[in-house]
């Protein structure tokens, strides 16, 4: 089992490597890979509870559309995808866990073009706790304001969860922790509220919810998840475009993500909030939500 706080390539337990559970050393590839060098890779974030991974098929099936869009097709059904994380799952002993499947285009050929190299896909599972502070999740985190925007649509893959979609928001997130805050709220290139680095963003007015329209960003697995827990609890959802100056109105604010879960918010640069009922109803309800279904006997 992985040792926490080792990094990343030193730890112990097996990674699913195309089609082979491998030590977790051996898990390498070659410094001239195209998806390292030209973005042609794509991936899941993904949370095992109880040692079932949640809504896995649904992660599958947008893993291998990501792909879709790249340009490439992995070599694997979603049936097979899904075995392979259960499997790695239970290969590392893991009940509780991050999942990450990530799939690339190889090395056979370094350039631009590359339809002919190989495209590979491997699956890592690790203990991974709360993705923000535990004591700051409780009062609300504090979210910079970034620089960068998400792009027009129409100049990238918006929809796919590509690796190379996510350098404005390692940019924007170290900037924001440099300055002390734990994340950055991200604007779209139409200047509208957009999400976070890695987290979809929700805001709540006279006990309604309002969130941004996913037009130019990624509609996050537990956005959507979110949103019908909301629903199923009589909770208001409205989606809509966003103006920044709307921010003072709202009461409060949290965000969503695989790794975040629900987060709630207490600062947005100079905008306030407080975690109150409506978050309160949700994260709690997400946390129901996401473990295994007991089955009858």
């Amino acid at each position: 089992m992985s040792v926490p706080g080792l990094p990343f390539d030193q730890r112990d337990g097996f990674i699913w490597y195309d089609g082979v559970l491998v030590p977790w050393k051996d898990a390498k590839l070659h410094v001239l890979s195209h998806g390292l060098h030209y973005g042609s890779t794509v991936f899941e974030g993904e949370r095992a509870y109880g040692g079932a991974i949640f809504k896995s098929t649904e992660h599958s099936e947008r893993l291998k559309a990501s792909a879709e869009a790249l340009d490439f097709t992995i070599p694997y059904s979603m049936a097979e995808i899904d075995a392979a994380k259960a499997l790695t799952l239970e290969k590392n002993g893991l009940v509780n866990a991050y999942v990450r499947p990530v799939a690339w285009r190889g090395s056979e050929m370094m350039g631009v073009a590359a339809q002919n190299n190989a495209i590979h896909l491997a699956i890592a599972v690790w203990e991974w706790p709360s993705y923000f502070d535990p004591e700051a999740r409780t009062k609300g985190i504090r979210l910079d304001l970034a620089e960068f925007r998400r792009p027009d649509p129409a100049t990238i893959p918006c929809k796919a969860k590509a690796a190379g979609l996510y350098m404005i928001c390692t940019i924007s997130k170290h900037k924001a922790e440099r300055r002390g805050f734990a994340d950055a709220m991200m604007l779209d290139y139409r200047g509208l509220v957009a999400e976070c680095t890695g987290a979809n963003i929700f805001f709540v007015k006279d006990g309604v919810i309002h969130t941004p329209t996913p037009d130019c960003f990624l509609d996050g697995i537990t956005r959507r998840t979110v949103i019908g827990l909301a629903r199923d609890s009589g909770i208001q959802v409205v989606e809509r475009h966003i103006k920044p100056e709307e921010l003072a109105g709202f009461t409060e604010c949290f965000v969503t993500g695989t790794a975040a879960e629900v987060t709630p918010v207490g600062t947005i640069a100079d905008w306030h909030f407080t975690p109150g009922a409506v978050t309160h109803t949700l994260m709690d309800a997400y946390s129901a939500a996401v473990q295994p279904k007991k089955k009858a006997a």
